[in-house]
């Protein structure tokens, strides 16, 4: 494992820094609902960038070190799905304006990079000061996997969400959304908004996938740069996918079927790791099998009409 330079690490968070700034100033003043011609320019505009840090890597920190980034870029990209999807379910639940979530997921994005960075170097940490834990990851994986292949359907049920009821105690809720505040006073009385409570249940529904996601990247490398930046990368193209996805929800209903494989895959490598170390580009291939497969299966069996009227209730 090669020692980062401390440049790249303030060079990389100034890159974040700059980009969450532009946005938030600039592409934020435009208020528009995204199209998916739009959300697809912004994927490919993301990946573009994280694949010629890839290449950055490959020169500063050798070939292993850029295979393992792209491993765990693709690994972390395919997980997302799943959490996107979720979100999808959220928007519908608060009935969000479409306007809004772009605001919702900015500040979405924001906290959950601040969520992986701690979640990242305390796994590491207590990887190195206590290394039984990695089969406790393990065991977690594979239970998570197969969880995720199993289920039906997801439901979201954000009424019973313990942190909501919580938040509800203390802070008493508008009926109505009021434009793009978070808070409103009333009667000199300060009240949240839906739209907080959205944002509210979107962040803890990351930090619930983030459970998952950090165990499955330390199994590909416990280098903290590499696990650090493939997460942000991910993370930052997350809003672009969330509204491509949206508008193909119907059409790829295999993939929790391959994020659920992926996840049990990962799972049992890092069980057997000190009797069979599984390279990483067999772990790559398994992930890009996994994701084509489940594409393909989904556009040769697609949804029936009955199936998606049941999921619509």
């Amino acid at each position: 494992m090669q020692e980062t330079p401390l440049w790249m690490w303030i060079g990389f968070n100034a890159f974040v820094l700059l980009f969450l700034f532009l946005d938030l100033s600039v592409h934020g003043r435009k208020k528009h609902t995204i199209g998916i011609k739009e959300s697809i320019a912004w994927s490919c505009f993301w990946i573009a960038i994280a694949l010629f840090f890839n290449t950055l890597l490959y020169y500063t920190h050798g070939p292993q070190a850029a295979l393992d980034f792209f491993t765990g870029y693709l690994l972390e990209k395919s997980l997302s799905v799943d959490n996107l999807f979720v979100f999808i379910l959220i928007f519908s639940y608060f009935k969000t304006p479409e306007h809004l979530l772009h605001k919702v997921l900015f500040y979405g994005i924001l906290g959950a990079i601040l969520m992986r960075a701690l979640f990242i170097f305390g796994g590491i940490a207590l990887l190195h000061q206590f290394s039984w834990i990695f089969y406790i990851f393990g065991l977690f994986l594979v239970y998570a996997g197969i969880k995720m292949i199993n289920q039906k359907e997801s439901e979201m049920h954000p009424e019973s969400n313990f942190l909501i009821e919580w938040i509800k105690k203390w802070i008493p809720i508008t009926d109505k959304y009021y434009g793009e505040s978070f808070f409103v006073r009333i009667q000199d009385k300060l009240h949240g908004t839906p739209l907080f409570l959205t944002l509210l249940t979107v962040e803890f529904t990351d930090l619930v996938f983030a459970i998952d996601s950090i165990p499955a990247i330390l199994a590909i490398t416990l280098d903290p740069f590499i696990v650090y930046t493939s997460n942000i990368f991910a993370i930052l193209g997350l809003r672009a996918l969330f509204f491509t996805l949206k508008a193909s929800l119907e059409i790829f209903h295999f993939l929790s079927y391959a994020i659920g494989g992926i996840l049990t895959f990962v799972g049992f490598k890092m069980l057997i790791a000190p009797w069979l170390k599984i390279p990483t580009p067999v772990t790559l291939c398994f992930i890009l099998l996994s994701l084509v497969a489940a594409i393909i299966l989904s556009l040769l069996f697609p949804k029936s009409e009955e199936s998606n009227e049941k999921d619509g209730k």
